[in-house]
């Protein structure tokens, strides 16, 4: 197998766009080639749309509150509209937890069948459907006995405590498995479509494979057929090339952002185009090369090992696994304007899921009960995070 050294000059410099952190955890980013600029937005009138604003080059991001302690491995976390609760994965139990954001009253919601944990498998991703205040539908990704899939089940929220989850209808199945890799996240995007991010379970020949579902972002309309306009025909797969896609987040312009685990150098954030090629496993970081796009940002794996990503007060935040930190960074259209803040910095110990909350307020959960962690008396957490 190749894999391209990383150019000096490169190096130099994501080192010094890492600067400003400090620990570690296995992760990483690949992706690689010059990115081709996106074309100028134009307003309706044809005119130039007005420019972007740009964020400070520095930032502020503090724990408000804890909401919640002693969850068991969370994974997936889908905030309910109007207020209503926090659902919570538990990727090792497979069961649904509700979370009052108030008074952190934990409800059991049920356990989610079929549900094979081992690994870095089980129950993952968490979404709700679009139109969930009519349908009360709950999507979730996870590992079965013989694949990693997606399944949707009603939520009805007057039924006992521990019953209120409804038999599974599997929307999409067939995404390779493994003890690692397993990809996981899953998001409803502003088109209405369901996009998924996948890994290529430790067989790295998958991500370029495009027939593969491994090792891709999918989309997918909500009934689980390839979405229409998808760069390639007749197929789910919208972006190539990655390793183990773990954080998927739209900015306010409604472009898609993907954080993902690299190998042994580089972990990455990418902004994801239709049909890109993100290079694993011939590049790993920045390639400049034009047959593979360059990641926004990219940093040593033992800071960060990104998993959940989400926009906020323009700047993507990224949990960090084995970093153990809150990344911050500050986006101008889909490059970042400024080089990368870390922030809560080993005090909560693994990070693994960023919500938006609305406004300048996050949902970030810990992650130090999936076997990989040290918990401490309360793990793991959901806390409440302000930021600017």
């Amino acid at each position: 197998m190749r894999r391209r050294a990383v150019s000096a000059v490169a190096a130099a410099s994501a080192l010094l766009l890492a600067a400003g952190c400090a620990s570690g955890d296995s992760g990483g980013g690949d992706s690689a080639g010059a990115a081709a600029s996106p074309a100028p937005s134009t307003s309706v009138s044809g005119s130039p749309a007005p420019a972007e604003e740009t964020p400070p080059a520095k930032g502020t991001a503090k724990v408000v509150r804890t909401v919640a302690e002693g969850l068991k491995s969370p994974w997936g976390l889908a905030p309910l509209p109007g207020g209503g609760g926090l659902l919570v994965g538990s990727r090792d139990e497979g069961t649904i937890t509700l979370v009052d954001e108030k008074s952190g009253a934990k409800t059991e919601v049920g356990e989610v069948p079929g549900v094979s944990a081992a690994g870095e498998g089980g129950l993952l991703g968490l979404a709700l459907s679009p139109d969930h205040a009519a349908d009360r539908m709950i999507y979730a990704y996870f590992t079965s006995a013989s694949d990693n899939r997606v399944v949707r089940m009603r939520y009805d929220p007057d039924r006992p405590e521990g019953e209120r989850l409804g038999a599974p209808d599997t929307v999409f199945r067939g995404i390779p498995k493994g003890m690692i890799h397993n990809g996981g996240r899953i998001a409803f995007g502003p088109d209405g479509m369901l996009y998924v991010g996948t890994g290529e379970s430790g067989r790295e020949g998958l991500s370029q494979d495009r027939k593969s579902l491994g090792g891709k972002i999918l989309r997918l309309t909500p009934e689980g057929e390839p979405a229409p306009g998808n760069p390639f025909p007749d197929s789910p797969v919208y972006s190539y090339g990655h390793r183990n896609v773990q954080g998927l987040a739209w900015d306010a312009k409604q472009r898609l952002f993907a954080a993902e685990f690299g190998q042994n150098t580089w972990d990455e954030l990418n902004a994801i185009v239709p049909g890109g090629n993100y290079g694993w496993p011939e590049v790993e970081g920045d390639a400049h090369e034009s047959a593979y796009r360059d990641p926004v940002a990219q940093w040593p794996t033992d800071q960060a090992s990104p998993s959940g990503i989400a926009y906020a007060e323009g700047s993507v935040w990224m949990a960090g696994l084995r970093g153990q930190r809150l990344w911050r960074i500050p986006l101008k259209g889909t490059e970042r304007s400024a080089d990368p803040q870390a922030f809560l910095t080993e005090k909560y110990g693994r990070l693994r899921t960023v919500v938006a909350a609305g406004g300048d307020k996050l949902w970030v959960t810990t992650s130090n009960t999936d076997g990989r962690g040290a918990p401490k008396s309360g793990d793991d957490r959901v806390l409440e995070v302000e930021v600017s």
